[in-house]
């Protein structure tokens, strides 16, 4: 039942951003899906079963999102068109998803306060054994859809794979191994900017919408210029362009 499966998760999202997730009810999650108590044990077989697939669902929502930062834009003249431009999108995603996604949040940083599922249900295994792949960064696999949730480790390493795997076929061969360093520091930067936020010279009053735009812009200037900075230590033929009209976030 794909629509009721999506409706009930849409339910148990919501009640998170409402409550604690301890006091989150089934029967409360059921009803405002509209559907049976039996129908989500159904679906998700437990409180514990529901926690994941909303977990999984999120993070995946996440990494679908850096897929498309990366996708947008044709390649521009010379090697690797403007790579830093299309990765600090990416990073720029994961840093207002982090901000609006208390889930995503946490999976990023493993960091799961008392309002959220408990470590034990959102954070899996280790990442798998990285697969060797020529002048690259061990690859890590995603995890199948039953198997354990990501943590920081995997969903950093997804981001480098999915990052490598969108620009590679239009960069030099000699220069992957450093376009896949420039990649995994890249997606580390992100996640520092996600532990550590960018604080701005004055406090912003409670409450202050204007202020809260304010830092949201410092802390996209700040990823992208980080990331630009891991690309800038490129060998000469892959540097990128300068400018990239689409890094305003």
């Amino acid at each position: 039942m794909p629509a009721a499966r999506e409706s009930l998760l849409d339910a148990a999202y919501t009640a998170l951003t409402e409550r604690a997730w301890a006091a989150v009810r089934m029967v409360d999650v059921a009803a405002a899906a509209g559907v049976s108590r039996q129908t989500l044990y159904n679906e998700f077989g437990s409180k514990e079963g529901l926690a994941r697939a909303l977990v999984r669902r999120e993070t995946d929502h996440y990494l679908a999102g850096v897929a498309r930062a990366l996708s947008q834009g044709a390649p521009a003249a010379g090697a690797g068109g403007d790579a830093a431009g299309r990765v600090a999108a990416a990073a720029a995603w994961t840093l207002r998803t982090a901000r609006a996604n208390p889930l995503v949040r946490a999976a990023l940083t493993g960091c799961w306060g008392d309002r959220l599922p408990t470590p034990a249900v959102a954070v899996g295994e280790p990442a798998p054994p990285p697969a060797a792949r020529p002048g690259i960064p061990g690859q890590r696999t995603a995890p199948p859809g039953d198997g354990p949730l990501p943590g920081p480790a995997e969903l950093v390493g997804r981001f480098c794979d999915q990052a490598v795997a969108a620009l590679e076929p239009d960069w030099p061969e000699e220069q992957l191994p450093a376009l896949g360093t420039a990649c995994e520091t890249a997606a580390r930067l992100a996640l520092a900017c996600v532990v550590a936020p960018v604080t701005p010279g004055a406090a912003p009053s409670p409450g202050s919408v204007r202020a809260q735009r304010s830092r949201r812009e410092l802390e996209a200037e700040m990823v992208v210029r980080l990331v630009r900075g891991a690309f800038a230590r490129l060998p000469a033929g892959g540097r990128t362009a300068d400018v990239w009209p689409g890094e305003q976030c």
